[in-house]
């Protein structure tokens, strides 16, 4: 039952035709253009891309490295080239509502256009005044409204003059006061002239000044009235001046932009606003005196000037968009703030763009996950999907954490297309979960892991290396580099006829080799540099690898790779520490003896055994009831432990070993050191695939040839598992010549004939097993035991 279960050199790795590799060094190659081997991705995308309809907006899901962003984004780029540029938005002072800012939206050469005319409307006003306002007419016309106003103080204060006068009362005028003094013969009487006289005379003079006080401020109770209509008269005439000044600076505005009502409509509205604002910036005196014409300048693009929020060149195509820090803020913008005098301020120009606003009228790619980190985020994206529309609001101000007022710009009209790149995790996670989500990612681009290692994916593999050698300026590869190259993707992907889409991981390794051919100054990049490459990756990262290794060495870690024993195996396990993996070898232990327990997993009963580590086990109870216990109970108790592991343990390949070990403890026979083992096995005793299954034999290897090889070591391996082998160098040499050995088994019985050196035994006619064999003796064994439990029971 053996026979044929040993592989050979050629089968352990991977072997490639190099004929088809017509070519000496990637120097002769030409550069690869697109993702290699992704059809059904690039289908997709080119649906996803095509389909204009709502609700298609695109999910890119796939593993990390496999070129998923950078084809997306290439592809997106190439064919947002052919699509329409959209328009420009602005935002411009609302002049009715400076709280709402208005939205603007401008052809990409006519928004540069309109700023610049602004700008120039600006120039012209500085220019202009307050230079207006003081031609001669306008100073007369201000002369005329200011003699009005004279001419009817005077009048009110002469009135008075005459009737005080005819009193003997003296009237005094300065800029703040008007008084009253007594005469006497055309003179003014000072204070010790007027006491002298009597005191009829002074009583006569005091009641004479309170009427005159009186009688001036009836003659001035319309003084307010009279500056109130001098001031509104003023106030108009500086207005129809400005206005008069201003209308000649709007006209070549309003004739380029004469076909374009919505700036025509802001035009009419600056125009109405205009002359307030010069009046307050430019005319009155308090500010002439103080402010320096920068500061003028300032104040007028704050209130003139368009806020453009995005930027397309003429003819650019549809903007492609990356944010990679998905926050609110970043997509769809923020109002910043000035503190003015303690106080927090803003205005339209404070108004921030966000991803949203640069993608509008194109695309927008985000990573899934970083978009559901962020709060409040995948909400408010959906919300701008279903609307179409963008605006910008501060959800931080409806959860009461900033109280300070804001604006509310107008909300902008929204068509672009999303493009998300997760996981499938994240992808299926969503489709359950969100309703909304299946509505609007009706576009799904699945990238493959692994790609088929045929001749035409071979060459175009070549030319992606070229491909990078070229960008990065590396040195080129010779073929035997080509195809060690090949070796280790298939290696990542481990499968001997597949390739690894995990590019990245491969360019890593391109780069790092490159590194070590400049230090050994070589021309071209060698097989050597590249091994040279992994052997120093993994003595960076395998400290904890080494550390357990010397503990198997100095017996610290309970391992034989020779020899024999009862109840005892070599399991082998794969560790994953960050990026890097190693395999390392198990000591499996089981004892058996009459009860009614069963097959007991002992690092299940210690919360150690997770979930499908645990399943295997109890496949072993399946396994031997079914197989051996047809006419009698199984009366077994057995105990299974992974012997030295303090950690979590998981998954089910080492239930073969599990298996063949519980045989040996229940018939008492011993078992093989030299070897291990790995593999699952199902309630029929078919051996099963596993994953790991290079580390592991190149862990068990290391051991066996630290402690000396002898010829009869080796592993077994599901059958399953062939075409997953590629080991490394040393492992086929030894292989090779015949020094290690690798077995592939597709039922237990070949495991158990391998490991315990004796026939097994095939099931004949009456369904029972050949006296002398391993499933014969199990059989007995177990009807004995059974019989031993019938006894007791009787005796009690």
């Amino acid at each position: 039952m053996t026979k044929n279960t040993q592989l050979t050199a050629a089968q352990v790795t991977q072997h490639i035709d190099i004929n088809v590799l017509n070519f000496e060094t990637t120097a002769n190659l030409e550069t690869f253009h697109g993702v290699l081997g992704q059809d059904r991705a690039v289908n997709a995308i080119q649906f996803g891309v095509a389909m204009q309809r709502p609700g298609y907006n695109i999910f890119v899901m796939g593993d990390t490295g496999t070129g998923r962003s950078s084809y997306v984004r290439d592809y997106l780029k190439s064919e947002a080239k052919r699509q329409p540029t959209p328009d420009i938005w602005c935002y411009m002072n609302n002049f009715k509502n400076p709280r709402e800012p208005r939205a603007l939206a401008l052809l990409p050469n006519e928004a540069s256009e309109f700023r610049k005319l602004i700008n120039e409307l600006i120039d012209q006003l500085l220019a202009t005044f307050p230079a207006a306002l003081e031609h001669p007419a306008y100073q007369q016309k201000k002369s005329a409204i200011d003699y009005v106003f004279n001419r009817r103080y005077d009048k009110a204060i002469e009135s008075v003059e005459r009737e005080a006068h005819k009193r003997g009362v003296a009237v005094y005028r300065d800029s703040n006061a008007i008084s009253f003094t007594p005469m006497r013969e055309g003179k003014a009487l000072d204070e010790t002239e007027f006491a002298q006289l009597s005191e009829e005379e002074r009583e006569t003079f005091h009641n004479d000044i309170a009427e005159l006080e009186q009688m001036l401020s009836d003659q001035l109770s319309e003084l307010p009235q009279w500056k109130r209509e001098s001031s509104n008269e003023l106030r108009s005439l500086n207005q129809e001046t400005i206005r008069d000044a201003i209308t000649p600076l709007l006209a070549h505005i309003r004739k380029d932009f004469a076909s374009h009502e919505p700036v025509m409509e802001y035009l009419n509205e600056m125009e109405e606003y205009l002359p307030s604002l010069v009046l307050e910036e430019l005319v009155e005196e308090r500010i002439m005196d103080l402010r320096e014409e920068y500061a003028k300048r300032s104040s007028l693009e704050e209130s003139l000037l368009p806020n453009i929020a995005t930027h397309h060149n003429p003819d650019s195509g549809a903007p492609v968009i990356y944010e990679p820090h998905p926050s609110y803020a970043n997509l769809f913008g923020r109002i910043e703030y000035a503190s003015e005098q303690g106080a927090l301020v803003t205005n339209y120009q404070r108004v921030c763009p966000g991803a949203l606003h640069k993608a509008n009228g194109g695309y927008l790619m985000l990573d899934a996950d970083k978009v559901l980190g962020e709060p409040l985020v995948w909400e408010a994206l959906k919300r701008a999907l279903q609307s179409h529309e963008l605006k910008m609001d501060s959800p931080y101000s409806e959860m009461g954490i900033l109280n300070t007022t804001s604006l509310l710009p107008a909300v902008i009209p929204l068509e672009f297309k999303l493009v998300l790149i997760g996981s499938r995790n994240i992808y299926y996670l969503l489709q359950e979960y969100d309703e909304d989500f299946k509505r609007l990612f009706r576009a799904v681009v699945d990238f493959d892991n692994d790609i088929t290692l045929t001749e035409d994916h071979l060459v175009a593999y070549s030319q992606l290396l070229k491909s990078r050698v070229e960008e990065q300026g590396y040195s080129d590869l010779d073929r035997a580099a080509v195809v060690r190259m090949v070796r280790y993707s298939a290696r990542l992907a481990e499968q001997q006829d597949v390739l690894s889409a995990r590019v990245g991981e491969q360019f890593d390794l391109l780069a790092e080799a490159n590194f070590i051919r400049l230090m050994a100054k070589d021309e071209l990049i060698q097989p050597i540099h590249i091994d040279r490459a992994l052997a120093a990756k993994q003595e960076r990262t395998g400290r904890v690898y080494d550390k357990l290794f010397e503990q198997m060495l100095d017996g610290t870690v309970l391992l034989e790779t020779s020899g024999e024993a009862i109840g005892k195996i070599n399991g082998l396990t794969v560790m994953s520490l960050g990026d890097t993996s190693f395999g390392s070898p198990a000591r499996i232990t089981c004892t058996v003896y009459p009860g009614s327990k069963g097959v007991v997993d002992i690092e299940r009963e210690v919360s150690l055994g997770q979930a499908i580590h645990s399943k295997g086990v109890m496949i072993l109870s399946g396994f031997l009831g079914n197989r051996y216990a047809q006419k009698f109970p199984l009366a077994i108790s057995a105990h299974i432990a992974m012997e030295q592991s303090y950690g979590y343990i998981d998954g089910d390949s080492a239930s073969l070993g599990e298996l063949v070990c519980l045989i040996s403890a229940l018939i008492q026979t011993p078992i093989d050191q030299s070897f291990a083992i790995t593999g699952s096995v199902n309630q029929y005793g078919e051996v099963q695939a596993i994953g790991g299954v290079n580390e592991k034999i190149e862990g068990f290897f290391r051991l066996c040839s630290a402690r000396g090889l002898t010829g009869k070591q080796g592993v077994i391996i599901p059958y399953s598992n062939r075409r997953n082998l590629i080991l490394n160098d040393e492992v086929v040499a030894a292989v090779e010549a015949g020094k290690f050995s690798i077995h592939c088994v597709k039922h237990v019985d070949q495991a158990i004939e391998i490991l315990m050196h004796r026939e097994a035994g095939e099931v004949n006619k009456d369904g029972g097993f050949p006296q002398g064999t391993v499933n014969g003796e199990i059989i007995g064994r177990l009807e004995a035991i059974a019989k031993m439990s019938d006894k007791k029971s009787d005796n009690d």
